[in-house]
C-alpha cells in the first residue's frame, strides 16, 4: 500500500496491489487498483491479461455481472483467443441470464482448445450446435 501511495501512476505496482488484495479476499478494495493498472502504461502483456481477468472475475464475485461482462469483453479485444477470459466471460454471461450465449462460448472454446480425440472427432457437430442449441437432427 505504501508503494501504491508513493507511486500512484505505476501500473505494475497497482496490479500487484490489486492482486494482493484479491488473494486476501479483499475484492472490493482490489477494484480501484486493477482499474489503475489497466489505465496506466507499462504492464507486460501477461500482467495486462491478468489484470483484465482479475478485474472481471472480481466484479463477478462482487455481483457486478454487467461490469464483469464489459471488462472481460475488453480483455478479449486484446487477447481474442484466450480460453481463460472466455471461460470467465461465460460465467458472467450466465449470471446475467445469458445462458445460451454462455454455453455457445464454452462449446466454441472447448473445440478450439481441446486436444482430446473425441472432441476433435465431433468438432464440426459441436460447433454447429453451439450456434443452434435448440436444433435437432433431421429424422432419418
Amino acid at each position: 500500500m505504501e508503494l501504491a501511495e508513493r507511486y500512484p501512476g505505476d501500473a505494475e505496482i497497482a496490479y500487484q496491489t490489486a492482486w494482493a488484495h484479491d488473494v486476501l479476499g479483499l475484492e472490493r478494495e482490489a477494484v480501484p487498483f486493477y482499474e489503475r493498472a489497466l489505465g496506466g502504461a507499462g504492464l507486460s502483456p501477461e500482467d495486462r491479461h491478468g489484470a483484465f481477468l482479475g478485474l472481471g472475475s472480481t466484479h463477478r464475485v462482487l455481483g457486478s455481472y454487467g461490469e464483469a461482462v464489459r471488462i472481460l469483453r475488453l480483455g478479449l479485444e486484446e487477447f481474442p483467443h484466450d480460453p481463460a477470459l472466455r471461460a470467465f466471460l461465460a460465467m458472467a454471461l450466465y449470471n446475467e441470464g445469458e445462458g445460451r450465449e454462455a454455453v455457445r462460448l464454452l462449446l466454441r472454446t472447448l473445440t478450439a482448445t481441446s486436444s482430446h480425440r473425441r472432441v476433435q472427432d465431433y468438432r464440426r457437430a459441436i460447433e454447429h450446435y453451439a450456434d443452434d442449441l435448440d436444433g435437432v437432427p433431421a429424422a432419418s
